[in-house]
């Protein structure tokens, strides 16, 4: 087993709840090169909005949590 599968599975399981809530919550940002693309996602809703702005040619894409967005160009209307 590798040393981060060992991890997963010593990690309390409060934490693992913990970690699994803040993906859940609309804490997530997705930037670019450019600006913010959109802001106040789950992760899972930053994923999709990441693989569509890819399909369109969107460059430097990646989710960040709002607080590191909070230090990117805000959106463009």
């Amino acid at each position: 087993m590798s040393e981060q599968g060992t991890k997963q599975q010593q990690m309390p399981e409060a934490t693992q709840n913990e970690m699994q809530s803040e993906l859940d919550q609309p804490l997530w940002t997705v930037v670019s090169f450019a600006r913010r693309e959109a802001d106040g996602l789950t992760y899972f809703e930053a994923e999709r909005k990441l693989a569509e702005l890819d399909s369109a040619g969107v460059s430097g894409l990646c989710i960040v949590t709002l607080d590191a967005a909070g230090r990117v160009r805000p959106r463009s209307v």
